[in-house]
């Protein structure tokens, strides 16, 4: 009884273990053709081409606006109202801040009835001296009160003088506890509340103008010579995904006394430029510029000193070693200088699945339904990619 049992079993796992080859052999073809094509779109590929490669002095700094305005007290006050908050847009001659004026106002209506007074003097003395002046004429009145008549009049127009010149002071005193914005921009800094006591000279707003931006940077003393009005300047701007084309303005005739860096100020070129000032900038100012073949370097493999890209060529991938030489620091391309040549066609952002002699497809898109066929995609094998490389072109 137990050795036809042993020969059942025996017989059903050899059946198993055929067709577990069956189904691994069947399997192990499917993944051979797959491997075998590689299907990618135009945005996953790169050709390689000459572009120009500038030269010059790195330059580093900030945009700051051309027209700002420090907004101080000019009298001692108590704050009563601030119209205005940060990134709110001014008019030219909008109150921004309000101070109390209590006491400002009464001085102003004083010295304006010390003026009228004094004026009301000089009318008197002056009809005075000219009655007595019509009398000497007639010698029915000394030379000497007709001196004493002129002195008078002279006195008291000195004093309208002096009292116009108050009223004037006290009226100026009373604008200036409405603060207003000087020109056209947008308040960019409230340093004050309602209810604060405003001392002389303490800051209320800051107003800038965000149409008259600029770029303020500092470039290496050695570099001074290469540096020319008018140069083209192309940088970067933290928080802009994008390149600003600038030129030199002016040239700081004084080195920094702490860096030994030199000043440069740069204009912006056409209306292209931020609304936000203070961001950190960094570019390079073309003194020079030379063509060169460039890559891009998210088509650049890394392994120690060596460097690969993945080519395509006649529908074939193969790896190609390269020499590449400097960095452009605005783009971050690199120069070939061998490997490759003007017009190759190069993998965009390689995986680290590909093979080398591998067939490759080019399509125009990738269909929805190519991760399920036999051919394999970029895209569809974006799972077997490394954290720090990308599937498609950005």
């Amino acid at each position: 009884m137990l050795r036809p049992t042993l020969l059942v079993l025996a017989l059903i796992l050899s059946l198993s273990a055929c067709n577990k080859k069956e189904k691994d052999g069947k399997s192990t073809d499917a993944d051979n053709k797959a491997v075998q094509t590689l299907k990618v779109t135009d945005e996953d590929v790169l050709t390689v081409q000459n572009s120009a490669l500038s030269s010059g002095p790195v330059i580093t700094g900030s945009i700051q606006p051309e027209r700002r305005a420090d907004l101080r007290a000019e009298v001692s006050a108590i704050v009563l109202q601030v119209l205005k908050e940060n990134g709110e847009a001014v008019k030219r001659g909008d109150i921004l801040v309000r101070l109390d004026d209590t006491s400002i106002r009464d001085s102003m209506n004083s010295a304006e009835e010390a003026a009228r007074a004094s004026a009301q003097s000089f009318d008197q003395a002056e009809r005075q001296f000219q009655r007595l002046k019509t009398l000497r004429a007639s010698g029915m009145t000394s030379t000497q009160q007709l001196e004493d008549a002129e002195i008078r009049r002279n006195n008291a127009q000195s004093d309208l003088v002096a009292a116009k010149a108050r009223a004037v002071q006290a009226r100026q005193q009373l604008q200036r506890t409405e603060v207003r914005a000087p020109f056209d921009g947008i308040v960019s800094e409230r340093k004050v509340s309602a209810g604060d006591t405003a001392q002389i000279g303490k800051e209320l707003v800051k107003v800038i103008d965000p149409a008259s931006m600029r770029f303020q940077g500092l470039i290496s003393a050695d570099k001074v010579t290469l540096v020319k009005l008018g140069q083209a300047v192309n940088f970067r701007i933290n928080g802009y995904d994008q390149e600003f084309n600038g030129k030199v303005k002016r040239l700081d005739p004084a080195a920094n006394a702490t860096t030994r860096q030199v000043e440069v100020l740069v204009e912006f070129v056409g209306n292209n430029q931020p609304s936000v000032s203070g961001l950190y900038a960094e570019g390079r100012v073309e003194a020079g510029s030379t063509s060169a073949l460039m890559i891009k370097s998210a088509a650049v493999i890394r392994d120690g000193d060596k460097a690969y890209a993945w080519r395509i060529k006649d529908g074939i991938l193969s790896k190609v070693s390269l020499v590449i030489g400097e960095r452009d620091p605005r783009r971050g391309d690199y120069v070939v200088l061998s490997g490759l040549t003007s017009g190759d066609k190069i993998i965009r952002s390689p995986m680290s699945s590909l093979k080398d002699g591998q067939k490759v497809n080019l399509t125009a898109s990738v269909p929805p339904t190519a991760a399920s066929t036999g051919v394999s995609t970029l895209a569809a094998s974006s799972s077997s990619l490394p954290a720090n490389q990308s599937t498609s072109a950005k």
